[in-house]
């Protein structure tokens, strides 16, 4: 997985760390991988992530493209706790099924299988894709983007939040769409009729709708505003409809 980055946060104080930071109990470590992310103090998306317990360490694997960024706000959030954030050279590795040995269930969906992180191959010939979007399964920098809030993108569907934990950065805000608001916009599988690319706007009677993203078989991962999504929405000339 070659667009994965592997970070490695060791120190006595690794797990409080990051648990007053990330959006999912660390504790859950314990059992497997953890997948959570990191917001802003207003509750907007930073960067998503899988927690990876390790021996005096816990491991993230991030997008590449994040890793980076991520770094370097952990290290900012570190002040002068015991702990040391680096880069790996640990390149993830996935698959379908059960978990072999030494392998870890994905924590998103049954149907996303296992990830490795001690130097085996990942399966090739699976359409990831298809996966994500027959299940409404976002991804870093096309479905999640730095607009994101974590509800809307369903973190709680994904098991990528915990509302029992306590605090950590933009808490209140997840708490407050959770337990006072329904949610009125969010992201939702569609039919698609046609082809559209990703981005493209959704409209309906000319009014806009939402925003068409991956697509697979027909099928894509759109955001939708909820009360004006129905029929008669296009993406360009495609026809998208929603059974919501």
């Amino acid at each position: 997985m070659t667009d994965r980055t592997v970070l490695k946060v060791s120190g006595a104080d690794r797990e409080s760390f990051l648990q007053g930071l990330v959006s999912n109990d660390v504790k859950g470590l314990k059992d497997g991988l953890v997948y959570a992310a990191l917001l802003t103090p207003q509750g907007k998306y930073l960067a998503d992530f899988l927690l990876v317990p390790a021996k005096d360490a816990i491991l993230i694997d991030v997008a590449t493209d994040l890793a980076r960024s991520l770094a370097q706000r952990l290290t900012m959030y570190k002040l002068r706790a015991d702990v040391v954030i680096e880069a790996t050279d640990i390149m993830p590795a996935r698959g379908l099924g059960e978990a072999p040995e030494g392998a870890f269930a994905d924590p998103r969906h049954a149907e996303l299988g296992w990830r490795a992180y001690d130097g085996r191959e990942s399966d090739t010939s699976v359409d990831w894709d298809a996966i994500r979007v027959a299940h409404c399964i976002p991804e870093t920098g096309i479905e999640l983007t730095g607009d994101s809030y974590l509800l809307e993108a369903g973190f709680e569907r994904l098991n990528g939040v915990d509302f029992r934990k306590g605090c950590y950065v933009g808490q209140e805000v997840t708490a407050r769409m959770k337990h006072k608001t329904e949610l009125k916009k969010g992201l939702a599988t569609v039919s698609v009729d046609g082809e559209a690319p990703v981005g493209m706007a959704i409209t309906r009677d000319g009014k806009p709708v939402g925003t068409l993203f991956t697509q697979s078989d027909g099928q894509a991962i759109a955001y939708l505003r909820f009360d004006r999504a129905g029929p008669g929405m296009q993406a360009g000339d495609a026809v998208v409809s929603w059974e919501g």
